[in-house]
């Protein structure tokens, strides 16, 4: 039977359009995530939609306010969970928000970071894959297959509509 967990993740544009949010999974040493930049997000709770889990997983994590966010993709992840549990996820990206941003929180520093040099930090393998599809300017929402075993991507596919 296919139960995933449900969960958003965000990545938060600058207001130059250069730059991205990013949390560096520094802070617990039992975190599956550990040494890994990652967007923001977390999973749904069962009174939530998915906007709404990811304006608060935002402010949660980075005391932000998103004010204007756009679904770019979803992610189907079998296989991703530290015990092999399946994910699907919302892509989303933040292109205005307000509020003061924390320097970190519980799962480490904040940062921004270049867009055009995503691709040389250490994140998900399977990142690399999407991330070009978050930030480029298609306006079509992608829909994306991306099987796991043993923290790596089997395959990725997908398709826009």
């Amino acid at each position: 039977m296919y139960m995933p967990i449900i969960g958003t993740l965000g990545y938060i544009l600058s207001p130059d359009g250069l730059r991205t949010l990013l949390v560096h999974r520094n802070a617990r040493a039992s975190d599956q995530h550990l040494g890994k930049y990652n967007g923001l997000g977390g999973k749904m709770l069962p009174n939530e939609d998915v906007v709404t889990c990811m304006k608060r997983e935002i402010y949660e994590e980075a005391g932000l306010v998103c004010t204007q966010l756009q679904l770019r993709g979803t992610i189907n992840w079998t296989g991703f969970g530290p015990e092999g549990e399946n994910w699907l996820g919302f892509v989303f990206l933040i292109t205005s928000f307000t509020g003061t941003l924390k320097s970190r929180n519980e799962e480490g520093e904040l940062n921004w970071h270049l867009v055009a040099e995503l691709a040389h930090l250490p994140m998900w393998e399977g990142d690399r894959y999407f991330l070009p599809l978050v930030f480029d300017h298609d306006p079509r929402v992608f829909h994306g297959y991306m099987p796991y075993a043993n923290g790596r991507p089997l395959s990725w596919k997908f398709s826009r509509i």
